[in-house]
């Protein structure tokens, strides 16, 4: 079993797939530790907080003991070989044999999704520098109106009260993939930190521009407003890019997604899987924020022992955490728009330590995280 990606939706399907005795399981990863790809409002805001709960290394993850884990980014599929080409970190190319291979390889969105191989230090300094730059802008414009930057603009204010933080989005309210009791929710909790709310701008894009940089000086609107200045721009636009340019055409939808059955079997290649941002399972992706991980896991063992695979049913809306935690907790909105609350107490002491790290990564040893220095 081959699994190219190791963040979130690929990190759990080598944590099941790896509990079963008898099946070897390798993991190909661009990053030399697991670092997520959610709560960017925390990211940028708290950085010492964020990787002490989204950043660790491997070997730190029990259930990876039984992986064997390659930091290394594909190159190029073999299909009627069954091979997958590798570039590793040190510059030498190799390759894989796989009998079920599993495409967990994410999207391209912005500065805090990329694709690119990277060591350490690279790490480190994506975490550091978009942090700095927001510390030292006194004026920031958030654009954007999903969950990125409505949870980006909360964090940044609370963070730094003394800022002035504006969120500039195009339609009459942001967060349109969710219920709309949730913006509602959310609506209040921005204002109360003292972001101002700028609804109906639609931001002029530059020409080749895809939101990968935090940008100063003047933005112009496509919806006749005046333009808007800012020491800090944090482009939050939603133009991802499916990580596939080493997969064969035939795998791939009209936008360059991973096509697959309900079951997040390849429509074209029985022994290939894909799951997460880059599987086109429905029109909002939804399989990474859906825990589709065990789901894979269970149909790639039907597959293996002749038997008829499950599917994924994806919800209309999108759903859970939209705004990271909070001084007063986290709040995860349901389906139907309704919030509920885990106290700020119970993050620390349960939902970490006992839901997250216990009970869906199935055991996180000790914190041995680097911590930046952060202002």
């Amino acid at each position: 079993m081959v699994v190219v990606g190791l963040g979130d939706s690929g990190l759990l399907t080598a944590l099941h797939l790896a509990r079963r005795r008898g099946l070897e399981v390798v993991g190909i990863s661009t990053r030399p530790g697991h670092v997520s790809g959610q709560e960017l409002g925390l990211r940028l805001a708290r950085p010492e907080d964020w990787q002490r709960d989204y950043r660790w290394s491997f070997d730190r993850f029990k259930g990876l003991d039984r992986v064997r884990v390659v930091h290394a980014e594909a190159t190029a599929l073999d299909l009627a070989g069954h091979t997958l080409s590798l570039r590793q970190y040190d510059g030498s190319h190799t390759t894989e044999h796989w009998d079920v291979l599993v495409i967990a390889t994410g999207v391209t969105n912005g500065f805090w999704r990329r694709p690119d191989l990277v060591d350490e230090a690279s790490v480190e300094a994506a975490l550091v520098e978009p942090h700095r730059q927001l510390a030292d802008a006194r004026d920031v414009l958030v654009v954007g109106g999903g969950a990125a930057a409505v949870s980006s603009a909360l964090q940044l204010a609370l963070r730094w009260p003394e800022h002035r933080v504006r969120l500039a989005f195009p339609g009459e309210r942001a967060l349109v993939q969710h219920h709309r009791r949730t913006w509602e929710h959310v609506e209040r909790r921005l204002v109360a930190a003292g972001v101002e709310l700028l609804p109906g701008h639609r931001a002029v894009v530059p020409d080749g521009f895809a939101g990968d940089a935090i940008t100063s000086g003047v933005v112009a609107w496509t919806t006749g407003q005046d333009p808007t200045a800012a020491e800090a721009v944090l482009w939050t636009i939603g133009r991802v890019q499916p990580n596939t340019a080493w997969l064969p055409a035939e795998l791939l939808d009209d936008d360059g997604f991973v096509a697959v059955r309900p079951g997040l079997q390849s429509t074209t290649a029985d022994t290939v899987f894909a799951i997460g941002d880059v599987a086109a399972t429905d029109p909002l992706r939804s399989s990474a924020r859906n825990r589709a991980d065990k789901l894979l896991a269970r149909n790639i063992r039907r597959q293996l022992a002749g038997g008829a695979l499950g599917s994924f049913n994806a919800p209309r809306r999108r759903w859970g955490s939209v705004l990271g935690v909070e001084p007063d907790g986290l709040r995860v909105f349901a389906p139907n728009g309704r919030p509920f609350r885990f106290p700020a107490w119970t993050v620390r002491r349960i939902l970490q330590p006992w839901i997250v790290r216990r009970g869906i990564y199935r055991g996180v040893r000790g914190d041995t995280a680097t911590q930046p220095n952060n202002r």
